[in-house]
Parts: C-alpha cells; sequence; structure tokens
C-alpha cells in the first residue's frame, strides 16, 4: 500500500526545530564539509555529499541517542492511519511537524516488510550494491560504513539507467529497545493489526562520475530517519509482519529535483524488482 498526502508547509524556524538539516563549513572561505541531520543541535547523521557523483550516505554519529516519540499520538499510532490527507493523520503530522525545521513536505504512507541489516554482513547495501557501481573509499580501502545497523524495505527499477533503494534507519540501534515492548507490538501484529510508524524522509540522486565504476547507474536513496516506531520495526522484521510507515519527504533538503520527488508515489507503487548488475 502507497497513498501520498498533498503537499504542505509543517514545522518551525530552524533555531526551534529539535530535527533540523545542517551544512558544516571547512575554513572560513572553504567549501561544504558535510552535510547533516541535526538533532537537538547536535549532528546525529551525515548524510549524502552535495555533489551528487559521491556515494548515497547515512552514518549515525554520537548525538543519534533518542527517539522523538510524542506521547500525544501513540494511541493513534497503534493502529494503521488510512489517508495522509484525513484528520486522524493530519493530526499526527502537525504534531510531528512541531519537531521539524520550517519546509515543504510530502506526506506519503507506505506498507513495508521490513529486513534488518548489520554492515557488512549479507544484504548490505554498502558492501554490495554500493560497491559494485563506486568501488571502495579509496582513504579507507573499506565499504562505506554507516556505524548503525539499519532496515531494507523495497527496491525497483527507475529505469534502465536508475534504481530505487529504499532504507528505514533508527535513532538509536534496536539492541537499545525494550524488549517487552517488541514482544507487545510481535503479539499485536500476530493478531492482524498494522500499526505505523513516523519518519522524517530525504530521496537523494547519486550518480558517479564517468569512467570510474564497473556498473554506471544512478542509485536514488530513499531514506526515512525513524523519529517513532521504533519498537514496531524491530517487531515487524522479527516476525515478517507488514507495518506501516507515515513518511514526512523534506523536498527541499533532498538531493533531488522537484520532478524526481513528485515520481515517488508511482515508482513507490511498482512491484519491488531487484538490479541486475551489467559486471
Amino acid at each position: 500500500m502507497i497513498k501520498s498526502g498533498s503537499p504542505r508547509s509543517l514545522g518551525r524556524p530552524a533555531a526551534e526545530a529539535r530535527v533540523r538539516f545542517d551544512t558544516e563549513f571547512q575554513e572560513v572561505g572553504g567549501g561544504p564539509r558535510r552535510r547533516l541531520l541535526m538533532v537537538d543541535d547536535e549532528p546525529a547523521f551525515e548524510l549524502s555529499f552535495y555533489c551528487g557523483t559521491c556515494p548515497l550516505l547515512f552514518r549515525r554519529l554520537e548525538a543519534a541517542r533518542e527517539t522523538l516519540s510524542l506521547p500525544s499520538v501513540q494511541e493513534r499510532l497503534t493502529g494503521s492511519l488510512e489517508d495522509p490527507d484525513a484528520p486522524d493523520a493530519a493530526q499526527v503530522i502537525d504534531a510531528f511537524g512541531a519537531v521539524l525545521p520550517e519546509a515543504q513536505y510530502l506526506p506519503l504512507l507506505l506498507d513495508v516488510r521490513p529486513r534488518l541489516v548489520i554492515p557488512g554482513k549479507e544484504g548490505d547495501y554498502f558492501s554490495h550494491e554500493q560497491v559494485t557501481t563506486w568501488g571502495i573509499d579509496q582513504f579507507w580501502g573499506l565499504p562505506e560504513y554507516p556505524h548503525t545497523p539499519y532496515y531494507r524495505t523495497y527496491e525497483t527499477a527507475v529505469d534502465a539507467h536508475a534504481h530505487l533503494y529504499e532504507f528505514v534507519v533508527p535513532m538509536v540501534p534496536p539492541t537499545w529497545n525494550d524488549r517487552e515492548r517488541v514482544e507487545e507490538y510481535a503479539a499485536l501484529m500476530g493478531r492482524g493489526t498494522v500499526p505505523t510508524a513516523v519518519a522524517l524522509s530525504t530521496l537523494d540522486v547519486c550518480e558517479p562520475a564517468a569512467g570510474m565504476p564497473v556498473d554506471h547507474y544512478q542509485h536514488w536513496g530513499l531514506t526515512h530517519f525513524l523519529l517513532d516506531g521504533h519498537h514496531k520495526l524491530e517487531a515487524a522484521a522479527t516476525t515478517g509482519r507488514p507495518v506501516r510507515i507515515l513518511s514526512l519527504l523534506a523536498l527541499g533538503e533532498s538531493l533531488a529535483g522537484t520532478d524526481d520527488c513528485a515520481r515517488l508515489p508511482a515508482l513507490r507503487a511498482r512491484p519491488p524488482s531487484t538490479r541486475a548488475s551489467s559486471s
């Protein structure tokens, strides 16, 4: 299931937002050093670099140490939101909008069956698909390392020269989750309930410079940074059950054009498919 709402303005002035995007610059007069997701004014994640030819990235930093659950909407999120433009979803969106920076957001409701991935292990995007295209990091001699377990949920072809990969990135690792709450959600899912998680999302379109890769194509990375629902995602991954994500796609903070973002609902509605390497 995927449903797209109407783009809407949400958020507070950046100085008042708990979560915001930022750029870390080099010495005075120098260019940008890192693109960051900030939580409470501290760097929580390093994101894909602005150039668009560097590899896709979400790297957990020291400030990613707490979730952003809101008690006022927990009861509504225990079950499924059905329409991002409906009053119940609007109330949840407005509540989370109060922790986000002022911007345009596209609300999406997505059903996913998450698969937990450990960096360097089977299914790790950074050790497999990304290395096939960009190779290993020339300085470290290793693949990119996200410093966090994460969930893979979906992928499909954009066209012959581009592929969409979707990730759900927890603010804290699943090992920090409360075991009893995970089991409660697993039992709830076993009775047929599909609970809802909430994420701040970006779409980064990255393509290597000409001549360097073995397998040259665009990587479209739809990355959901989990604000609420850490126990739900782990329960879904453990049981193989679906969970619904209310994604607030930050249109102005994605490394993708307006037309690319507008294609997402239709792309995300396609049947999933893996990409056969051309190497």
